[in-house]
C-alpha cells in the first residue's frame, strides 16, 4: 500500500488502473498519485522533456503561459521579484515577466540547476506544468513555503482532476512523467493547513496559493 506523497496519509484507495499503470486517491487531501514502482528513471524523464519545444518565438506558448503570468503580475509590485521553479529550457515565462519590467529568476532541475536560487526569498514562485512530475509532494510544499516572504504567492498551473469517470479517458495521465494529480479540494487541503493561506482558483487549471 503506498503512502500519500502530500499528507502522507498510509491507507489510501485504489483509484484506477490502466495497461500501464495504477493509480490512488488519498481519502485525506484528495491527491491521486502514481506509485513509485511506476516512475520513469532521471534519463528516461528527461528524455521526454527533451522532446518538448517550448521556445520564447511561439507565440502560442506565451500565450498559454500569460494565463498565469497576466494574473499573477497584477497581484504582485512592479518591483516584485519571482522564481519560475521548473522553468524548462527556454525559461520562457521570465523573459516575458521581464518584458514588463518584473523579475523572474530561473531555476530547472535537468536546465538551470543553479541551486543557490532555491536558498532565496521571493515574492512569487511559479510552477506552470511542473507540479505534476515531482513525486514528494509534501517536502516541495514545505521548501517552497520557507522560499516564499509574507504575502506572496504560490502560482500553480495544472489540469485538475475532475472525478473518476472523467479520469478514465484523461489524456493528462497517460504522460508517462506525471505522477500526482491535483483537484481542486487538494489546493484547498494545501490552504487550510496554514493559517491565513487563501487558496483562489484562476482558471480551469490554474491556482494561487497565498501566504498570510
Amino acid at each position: 500500500m503506498p503512502t500519500c506523497p502530500l499528507c502522507l496519509h498510509e491507507n489510501l484507495d485504489e483509484f484506477h488502473q490502466d495497461k500501464h499503470r495504477q493509480y490512488w486517491q488519498c481519502p485525506i487531501c484528495d491527491l491521486v498519485s502514481v506509485p513509485a514502482s511506476f516512475h520513469l528513471s532521471a534519463d528516461a524523464e528527461k528524455a521526454v522533456y527533451d522532446l518538448h519545444d517550448n521556445a520564447f518565438a511561439d507565440e502560442g506558448y506565451q500565450r498559454f503561459l500569460s494565463r498565469t503570468l497576466t494574473p499573477l503580475l497584477q497581484r504582485v509590485p512592479q518591483d516584485a521579484v519571482g522564481l519560475d521553479f521548473g522553468c524548462g529550457e527556454g525559461a520562457v515565462l521570465s523573459h516575458m515577466a521581464a518584458k514588463q519590467g518584473v523579475k523572474v529568476h530561473n531555476y530547472d532541475l535537468y536546465y538551470h540547476p543553479f541551486a543557490e536560487r532555491l536558498t532565496g526569498q521571493y515574492d512569487f514562485i511559479c510552477l506552470t506544468e511542473v507540479i505534476e512530475h515531482i513525486y514528494d509532494a509534501h517536502g516541495l510544499i514545505e521548501q517552497l513555503t520557507h522560499m516564499l516572504k509574507p504575502g506572496g504567492i504560490l502560482a500553480v498551473m495544472t489540469k485538475r482532476v475532475l472525478g473518476h469517470a472523467e479520469f478514465i479517458h484523461w489524456h493528462y495521465k497517460n504522460d508517462p512523467t506525471h505522477i500526482n494529480f491535483y483537484s481542486q479540494t487538494t489546493f484547498e487541503w494545501i490552504a487550510k493547513q496554514h493559517d491565513g493561506w487563501q487558496c483562489e482558483v484562476i482558471d480551469k487549471d490554474v491556482v494561487f496559493i497565498t501566504l498570510a
